[in-house]
């Protein structure tokens, strides 16, 4: 399976050669593109959700240095780290192997019955921390609370409104991607600064959990490449998408939020 949010094409070829932004639409301010730091003191500094394809970086001080995003083509020191990282993501996280190899309706069952045993298993162990955890931010990422909700967009997105093809599936707690403008996502009933109960969240969630069991229970694998008529949701480009496409993006964001969100876990654990 691959998610057709992931990056696509190739790696510039210099830092002078920089692609096109690869993810979503109409999100990046050209403020800095080609920018030059010569002898800058960037310490402390964070970018946060920002395409930094074609970036160098000479005799650069990384120290205690975090990096998360998608990655291709990394080279640190003379060395491509992609493969190791990759390597050490699908050790940890063999969904994400499981993910890659998925080709039929019944590979899709399998690895839907892996995400819901591996966000129970998250959603229990937030549970044991208690309910300020649930709502408590790691770092400035989304809470636990705000991670559920965001994944209850991405479903009324990516399978109600595209697979199901219904026309306003929103869930007015849902949590859009940051980029999504405030307008919009009020005119799909959503409020972003709304602060729902946790036990709202969790009912929300399991609510649109049953509606990916329902999709992935019903799939054949003929039914995986129907065209889907709409768009995940005004704003999106209009591209061709076929069944497995939505469905690949859920489970994406699926697996990429459960890890960022054990991550989290693991760090409220320890404090």
């Amino acid at each position: 399976m691959t998610a057709t949010n992931d990056p696509a094409g190739p790696a510039p070829g210099s830092a002078g050669e920089p692609m096109e932004a690869q993810f979503g639409p109409h999100r990046f301010y050209e403020r800095f593109r080609g920018a030059r730091f010569e002898a800058a003191d960037l310490r402390g500094a964070r970018f946060t959700d920002c395409d930094l394809t074609g970036v160098t970086i000479r005799d650069g001080w990384l120290v205690n240095v975090s990096i998360s995003g998608y990655l291709s083509n990394v080279t640190v020191n003379g060395v491509d780290v992609t493969g190791f990282v990759n390597a050490e993501l699908d050790r940890r996280h063999p969904e994400r192997v499981q993910f890659r190899a998925g080709q039929t309706a019944g590979d899709v069952r399998a690895l839907w019955d892996t995400i819901e045993r591996l966000w129970a298993q998250a959603t229990e162990r937030a549970g044991r921390l208690g309910a300020a955890a649930v709502d408590q931010q790691v770092n400035e990422e989304w809470s636990f609370a705000q991670t559920l909700r965001h994944l209850v967009f991405i479903t009324d997105a990516w399978a109600s409104r595209t697979v199901l093809d219904e026309e306003m599936p929103y869930h007015p707690l849902g949590l859009p991607q940051s980029w999504y403008p405030a307008a919009d996502a009020a005119a799909l009933g959503i409020d972003l600064t709304a602060r729902p109960g946790y036990d709202e969240v969790l009912a929300a969630r399991a609510d649109r959990m049953a509606v990916m069991r329902r999709i992935v229970a019903g799939l054949t694998d003929e039914g995986l490449g129907r065209l889907c008529r709409q768009s995940p949701a005004p704003g999106y480009p209009d591209e061709e998408r076929t069944v497995i496409d939505c469905l690949a993006v859920v489970i994406d964001e699926e697996i990429e939020h459960y890890r960022f969100a054990t991550r989290d876990l693991a760090a409220l654990e320890a404090s």
